[in-house]
């Protein structure tokens, strides 16, 4: 996976070049590119910021910078050019997954007061946030997505089967988990994870994941599959069936 990630700071993502990520990087299973576009600003004092028309509070990018650094990079009509923008959708785990898929991603982070709308209208394929909440730019929100998708690109992790029992991947929380030592202090872990007896110790992680997700995230139940067996052991925790989606 080729990814391009334009910003005003680049020393911000030299943590990509270490753990898991670094790792995929020197084994070529990702190529991770950090462009300037203060450097694409077509003037001499760089200047990549301007009053908005109209009056307002604070500094808006210009389109100038911003469209000459993603018209500089090689790229194809597949490639997913992402605008991380508190307006703009949800990232989640689903997302994550959609976009581990693709050959090429642009990720492009603001600052100061906001984007001149001609990126948003004329630029960008996808428009992503990660939450209902205001950060100084969107480096770090970059950051949190490429650490989420990359992990999901075959062999990153060394294993497929690395993350698909993550929360929020099988669309309910991940079951608790243990190692040794057995006993720590008298907290014991519990006994059937020691059994070797396979089926009970995927009914357990079953029931755990329902468990947790009920006490901590009940409304991701709603839009999840349930079977017959997961409804009667809910039921017993308290749930209330609504629909079975």
């Amino acid at each position: 996976m080729k990814i391009d990630i334009l910003t005003l700071f680049p020393d911000m993502f030299d943590s990509l070049n270490h753990s898991i990520l670094g790792k995929a990087k020197d084994n070529k299973l990702l190529d991770i590119n950090i462009v300037d576009y203060r450097k694409f600003s077509g003037n001499k004092h760089n200047q990549v910021d301007d009053y908005p028309f109209g009056g307002g509070q604070g500094m808006v990018l210009k389109p100038e910078p911003i469209f000459n650094a993603v018209e500089s990079l090689d790229k194809t009509d597949k490639t997913r050019i992402i605008l991380l923008c508190p307006q703009g959708e949800r990232f989640s785990q689903k997302k994550a997954e959609e976009l581990s898929e693709e050959e090429h991603l642009i990720f492009i982070c603001g600052h100061y007061e906001g984007y001149d709308e001609r990126i948003r209208e004329y630029l960008v394929t996808d428009e992503l946030s990660i939450g209902d909440f205001i950060l100084t730019g969107g480096e770090f929100a970059a950051m949190t997505m490429v650490d989420s998708i990359a992990r999901l690109v075959p062999d990153v992790l060394g294993k497929e089967e690395s993350h698909k029992d993550d929360s929020f991947s099988t669309g309910l929380l991940e079951y608790p988990q243990y190692t040794r030592p057995k006993d720590y202090k008298g907290m014991v872990v519990p006994d059937v994870l020691t059994s070797g007896h396979h089926k009970n110790i995927e009914e357990w992680k079953r029931k755990e994941s329902l468990r947790r997700t009920f006490e901590r995230r009940p409304e991701l139940l709603d839009s999840k599959y349930l079977s017959a067996k997961d409804l009667i052991f809910l039921q017993s925790l308290g749930y209330e069936i609504k629909s079975k989606q």
